[in-house]
C-alpha cells in the first residue's frame, strides 16, 4: 500500500468478520494479506487475501471530492440489487459507513477470477478472436441497457426526463469547480454542447464508465465477460450518453500518438473494432436510427465529460491533495481533450 493510502489491516479484518453474513465468517479467520492495486485514479482498490477467501476492498480517495462522488454505499447497493437480473457483478460481502475503521467509508466484495485487460489484452487471441470478443463486450452493454430496473428495484436511481440537460449543466458546473490556473478556455465548447443538446432517447440503467479495463474476462477459449466492475457512476439515464462516454476512452489504431499514449485499454489491438463500427453495432442491437450528425453531440459530450474527470483528478494533484505522480499526466490530457472536442465540433475529428 502507498503510505498515503494505508489503513489498519487488523481493524478492517475485525470489522469485516463481524459484519459479513454468517456463512462468510468462518472463512475470514486471521489477518488478510493486503495489496493495493496500482491502477485507478478515482476510488482505490485493494486485495484482501485470506487462507480461505479472496476479497476486494473499495474506498474513496483522500482529499476534497465532488459532492455526491465516491458513494460507497450506493455502489454496493446497486451491485447487490443487480445480481439476480444481471449476474455479471461480484458478490457483495459488507459495507462500512463507520469512519472510525479506516477514516472513510468502504465496502468489500468477492474477487472474480479472470483477466482484467489494461493497456494490453492479457489474452493470446488472433485478430479474428479479438474481433469476436469485442462484439461480445458491446453486447454486454446492450444487455445492461435492457435490464428491467423495476425487477431489480433500482427505479429510485432515476430523476425522470431531462437526463441529458442535467448532465450538460452538471458537468459544466463541475469543470468550473475544478478549475486551475492552467485550465484552458472551454466556453466555446460548453456553449456548443448547451445549444446542441438533444432530448433523451430513453431511460435505462447505465454504467457511465463502461470500458475493457472495468471488465473481468474468463481465460477460457473463447473468452467471455465474467463481470463488470466499478459501478460508482451507474444511474438511470440516456443510453446514448453512456455509449458516448465509453467512446471517449476508445483509442483506435489510426488515432494520433498522444491519444494512443493516453490509452488505458487494449482498444487498438489487432482485431478491435473502430468507434464507428461499435456505434453502428450498438444502435442496430438497440434499434436506434442515429445519423453521424446526431451522433456528434454524444461524441463531443463524452470527450468533455472525460476532460472534466481528468481535470478533477489534476486538481487534486495540482493542490497537492495527493502525491501520486501518476496523476501528473492528467493536466496535459485535459488540454488535449479540449482540442479534440473542438475538432469533432468542426467535423474534422
Amino acid at each position: 500500500m502507498r503510505d498515503e493510502d494505508a489503513f489498519d489491516v487488523e481493524r478492517v479484518a475485525t470489522w469485516v468478520r463481524t459484519h459479513a453474513a454468517e456463512d462468510w465468517r468462518d472463512r475470514l479467520t486471521g489477518t488478510p494479506k493486503v495489496r493495493q492495486f496500482p491502477g485507478g485514479a478515482s476510488n482505490l482498490t485493494y486485495s484482501l487475501r485470506y487462507p480461505d477467501a479472496d476479497l476486494i476492498l473499495r474506498r474513496p480517495p483522500s482529499g476534497v471530492k465532488a459532492r455526491g462522488a465516491h458513494d460507497m454505499g450506493r455502489e454496493f447497493r446497486i451491485q447487490h440489487a443487480l445480481a439476480p437480473v444481471f449476474p455479471l457483478v461480484p458478490e457483495m460481502v459488507a459495507h462500512c459507513e463507520d469512519d472510525s475503521v479506516i477514516g472513510l467509508p468502504f465496502y468489500v466484495m468477492t474477487r472474480v477470477d479472470g483477466v482484467i485487460p489494461r493497456r494490453e489484452l492479457g489474452l493470446k487471441l488472433t485478430p479474428e478472436e479479438t474481433s469476436t470478443l469485442c462484439g461480445k463486450v458491446w453486447d454486454v452493454l446492450v444487455r445492461l441497457h435492457s435490464v428491467d430496473v423495476d425487477a431489480a428495484g433500482l427505479r429510485s436511481l432515476g430523476k425522470g426526463d431531462g437526463y441529458v440537460g442535467r448532465q450538460v449543466s452538471g458537468w459544466t458546473t463541475r469543470l468550473a469547480a475544478a478549475a486551475t490556473d492552467d485550465l484552458g478556455d472551454w466556453s466555446d465548447i460548453t456553449a456548443w454542447i448547451d445549444a446542441n443538446q438533444p432530448a433523451d432517447v430513453g431511460s435505462c440503467l447505465i454504467h457511465n464508465d463502461f470500458r475493457f479495463d472495468n471488465l473481468v474476462l474468463t481465460e477460457t477459449q473463447p473468452p467471455e465477460v465474467a463481470a463488470v466492475l466499478d459501478w460508482e457512476m451507474a444511474t438511470l439515464g440516456d443510453p446514448l450518453m453512456d455509449l458516448g462516454g465509453s467512446m471517449a476512452y476508445w483509442v483506435q489504431e489510426d488515432d494520433d500518438e498522444f491519444f494512443r499514449q493516453f490509452r488505458r485499454q487494449p482498444s487498438d489491438a489487432p482485431g478491435m473494432w473502430t468507434r464507428d463500427r461499435i456505434v453502428e453495432h450498438y444502435c442496430e442491437r438497440m434499434g436506434f436510427d442515429l445519423s453521424p450528425e446526431r451522433w456528434r453531440f454524444y461524441e463531443v459530450f463524452g470527450l468533455f465529460r472525460l476532460a472534466v474527470i481528468a481535470q478533477q483528478i489534476w486538481y487534486r494533484y495540482y493542490h497537492r491533495q495527493t502525491t501520486n505522480e501518476a496523476y501528473a499526466r492528467f493536466g496535459p490530457a485535459v488540454g488535449y481533450l479540449e482540442q479534440r472536442a473542438r475538432a469533432v465540433i468542426r467535423g474534422v475529428g
